[in-house]
């Protein structure tokens, strides 16, 4: 197994040498086999889950097969950053969200930027205070976890509350149907999680 790179963690951005962007769901266990596999979702077209062994994840792309491609590594971890003016106000409403033409994907440490969109014909929109979220998340920074979801709050969909649940791993009580509730729901437990961390750290 791959000791040197780190194992890939849900929420996490990859983006696959062939630049396709895809989104780590969980690293799973095989259970028949044991061994370690990577669950992860495109984002882009219909935005399929995919699983591959771990191992064959972080490995260096075939040289021989593929001599020109550009990074090392068959998937690179990247950080979706906002391009400069993207999401400003526009005709006196502010753009609460931006699809994934508009985005850029950062590997960590780089200091070119490397402009990532959907195959023509597949334009979907992204969400910034998703994306937000799930950084915030890898940093287990609770307060901004907690901003990014009242800022998501007015016109979050019954899917990204799916998403944020299955990479938290946590499931809203019986009754706690709409959107709204959800998110109460979610801001309650980051809240639990942030007062316990900080107790265990005194």
């Amino acid at each position: 197994m791959n000791q040197i790179r780190k194992t890939p963690v849900p929420g996490e951005f990859y983006r696959h040498f062939k630049n396709k962007l895809y989104q780590i769901i969980a690293v799973a266990v095989h259970s028949e086999t044991g061994e370690e596999m990577v669950v992860y979702q495109a984002l882009y077209g219909d935005f399929r889950v995919w699983v591959r062994p771990l191992d064959m994840f972080l490995e260096e792309v075939d040289r021989e097969k593929y001599p020109d491609a550009a990074q090392k590594y068959r998937f690179e971890r990247v950080r979706l950053v906002k391009p400069q003016g993207a999401g400003e106000e526009k005709n006196g409403h502010s753009k609460t969200g931006f699809d994934a033409e508009t985005m850029r994907a950062q590997q960590p440490g780089a200091d070119l930027e490397n402009t990532v969109g959907p195959e023509p014909g597949q334009k979907q929109p992204v969400n910034r205070e998703l994306l937000d979220f799930f950084d915030a998340m890898d940093e287990k920074n609770y307060d901004r976890m907690l901003e990014c979801l009242t800022k998501l709050q007015p016109y979050a969909t019954q899917k990204e509350m799916d998403d944020i649940c299955m990479v938290l791993d946590i499931h809203p009580p019986v009754g706690c149907n709409d959107v709204e509730s959800q998110i109460m729901f979610i801001k309650r437990h980051l809240a639990m999680i942030r007062k316990f961390d900080g107790e265990r750290l005194r």
